[in-house]
């Protein structure tokens, strides 16, 4: 995993209970803020509709071809 390092400002209250929590299972702070990032990140990503790609023709020029496809339609 290739990480970046970052600097985080925590409440003096919310830094002690990351510290406790991280000791009472056995595991560094940073892993436990890490992951909270993780699936912070994961939960909130915007995500593309669920209908893109529902119509593909599996034909790569389409777009290329779109004037010549249409023509004679709407019109």
């Amino acid at each position: 995993m290739s990480s970046q390092k970052t600097t985080v400002y925590l409440d003096r209250g919310d830094y002690e209970r990351l510290k406790a929590l991280a000791r009472k299972q056995g595991r560094k702070p940073a892993e436990l803020v890490r992951e909270a990032v993780a699936h912070y990140a994961r939960e909130h990503a915007a995500s593309l509709p669920a209908s893109l790609g529902k119509g593909r023709s599996g034909k790569g020029d389409l777009s290329e071809r779109a004037e010549e496809l249409l023509e004679g339609l709407g019109g």
